[in-house]
């Protein structure tokens, strides 16, 4: 039985201000992100970049129209900045533009013209996160003490990040860096105190997910074909979840980390493609993945990514035989059981699954006492400090500051995150030099081994959930405390799966009737990211449920 679909797919539309005058900037040049986006437009070729239909675009269409000479680069990525330029100001995704995006596009045309496509993303416009570096471009965090435009310092890297040297060498054209709450710490709505509030278009009246919230909107509202997200509790899952994205969260060490705002870049922090097709997700995730010594954890990779990468996984009858545990309370005591929509559509895809070859195992985690060894997870409070200073040495000489105490000479503020009340912030020690992480990774072998044990008990492939408890959640909780701001996305396999290291996928599956998405994850164990995106590439072409959602052009846009 194939999915639901809305009665109407163009939401309802409320007033709502987004973010003010100072909170759209491009890095280093301290204008809004509109007015960045004016000069690039008036030079030629404008008109016919209109004519580039860029809705829903992917890598296969920028390929047969770059094979074809139907557009060009430049053509291409004007017609995507046209597109910024003409929504943008309502939905706010972006904290800066990069200057250099048309100048890319113009080097990729003509390299194409020599000697054809220079890599798997040839002339494919992304997007980043702004807790990713791009060599040159303020790295803001969101934060707004790392913004000069809002009155901190500018942080600015060097050199790329280890992910954006990939994207870059396989031929994508960067468009721009998203926004993202404070330090990616909200898993539900997507503000920072740099750019403001960013709205979901789908509805404007519900949450667009976090913490990766920014690229979701960029990549659902077609301003970009892909882009890049992290994840540390459910930051890629949620808004993947939240606009009908395929978001990878890859097993941690798959993907490098270097260059990346650490929340817990020693044991958790992840990052992965955000994309409308299962195809463009797996694309990316080959460019992406793989050792570097910039990042020595991506070693525990060799010999785990596929020979031939994760698109040749890809198969519409991989579901045929394959066995998955479902949801239920012995998963987690939260956001279960399931509100009686969400378990509507749940009960549909799994009728889907079905119907594909696939069998199942109703809640195989009941009994094993998995809730109750997850309850006892041991903290590390040594990390953070201890990640932060790894990142700042990174940023490289010519970088304002190297550490948060050469920030506090130049700001002559006083950094307070990771204090708790008056107590001082814990030293940068490794965490494997103490107690607290030796503590910690004996409890995730103890809590992976019992995962493994439940999917070997029950001779389950992996697991079949729902992203999300509930629908969408509202933007505004409580319309008598309209800045409430509670982190309340209820994910279903976050934080479990990021403590315990193992990848998701997430896939499309309906809508509500809000018009927004009910979107399915797909779990496995550890370096099971060909299974999982070869799973939901059978879901996805038999449900081609993702729709784009219709966009407004806002008040004072």
């Amino acid at each position: 039985m194939g999915p639901q679909r809305p009665t109407t797919m163009r939401p309802p539309v409320r007033v709502v201000r987004v973010a003010a005058d100072v909170s759209r900037r491009v890095a280093a040049a301290g204008l809004t992100v509109v007015a960045a986006l004016a000069s690039p437009l008036t030079s030629g070729g404008a008109v016919h970049a209109q004519e580039v239909d860029v809705v829903e675009m992917t890598v296969a269409d920028l390929r047969a129209g770059y094979a074809s000479g139907a557009f060009t680069a430049v053509e291409v990525t004007q017609a995507f900045l046209a597109r910024i330029r003409a929504y943008e100001g309502y939905y706010n995704a972006f904290i800066s533009m990069n200057p250099d995006a048309l100048a890319t596009a113009a080097e990729l045309d003509s390299r194409h013209a020599g000697e054809g496509p220079v890599g798997p993303l040839h002339g494919v416009p992304v997007v980043i996160k702004d807790n990713i570096d791009y060599g040159g471009l303020v790295t803001t965090a969101g934060w707004e003490g790392f913004s000069r435009a809002t009155g901190g310092v500018d942080m600015v890297p060097d050199d790329d990040a280890a992910v954006v040297s990939r994207l870059r060498a396989a031929g994508a054209i960067i468009l721009g860096k998203t926004n993202l709450p404070d330090f990616a710490g909200h898993g539900t709505r997507t503000t920072s105190s740099v750019a403001g509030r960013t709205l979901n278009p789908y509805n404007v009246d519900k949450v667009p997910g976090g913490s990766s919230g920014g690229t979701a909107t960029a990549v659902n509202a077609s301003f970009a074909v892909l882009g890049l997200g992290t994840e540390t509790g459910g930051s890629i899952q949620n808004p993947s979840s939240a606009q009908a994205l395929v978001g990878v969260k890859p097993t941690y060490g798959l993907v490098p980390n270097e260059g990346v705002v650490p929340l817990s870049g020693t044991y958790v922090d992840v990052v992965g493609p955000m994309a409308k097709t299962v195809f463009d997700a797996a694309l990316t995730l080959d460019v992406l993945a793989g050792p570097t010594t910039e990042d020595l954890a991506t070693y525990a990779s060799v010999g785990k990514v596929p020979e031939d990468g994760f698109v040749a996984a890809l198969d519409a009858g991989s579901l045929e035989g394959a066995r998955f545990g479902l949801v239920g309370t012995g998963w987690r005591d939260d956001f279960l059981p399931l509100d009686p929509l969400t378990e509507e559509h749940y009960r549909r895809a799994v009728e889907t699954l079905r119907s594909l070859g696939a069998e199942v195992v109703e809640d195989p985690f009941a009994g094993s006492g998995f809730v109750e060894l997850y309850d006892e997870r041991p903290a590390v409070r040594t990390q953070g400090a201890h990640d932060m200073l790894v990142y700042m040495m990174g940023l490289g000489p010519d970088s304002p500051f190297n550490s948060i105490e050469e920030w506090e000479a130049l700001s002559g503020r006083e950094y307070t995150r990771g204090r708790r009340g008056d107590q001082p912030a814990p030293p940068p020690a490794r965490p494997s030099a103490t107690e607290e992480g030796d503590a910690y990774q004996a409890w995730r072998h103890e809590i992976r081994t019992l995962f493994r044990s439940v999917l070997d008990e029950h001779g389950l492939d992996g697991l079949f959930f729902p992203q999300s408890g509930v629908p969408s959640r509202p933007v505004v909780e409580d319309p008598e405390r309209p800045e409430y701001n509670p982190n309340n996305w209820a994910e279903i396999p976050s934080n479990i799966i990021n403590d315990i290291g193992v990848p998701t996928v997430t896939v499309p599956y309906s809508y509500f009737d809000d018009g927004t998405p009910f979107v399915l994850a797909l779990i496995g164990d550890m370096w099971s990211e060909a299974d999982l995106l070869a799973w939901a590439f059978a879901l996805e072409q038999a449900t081609h449920a993702r729709m784009a959602p219709s966009l407004e052009i806002g008040p004072g846009s």
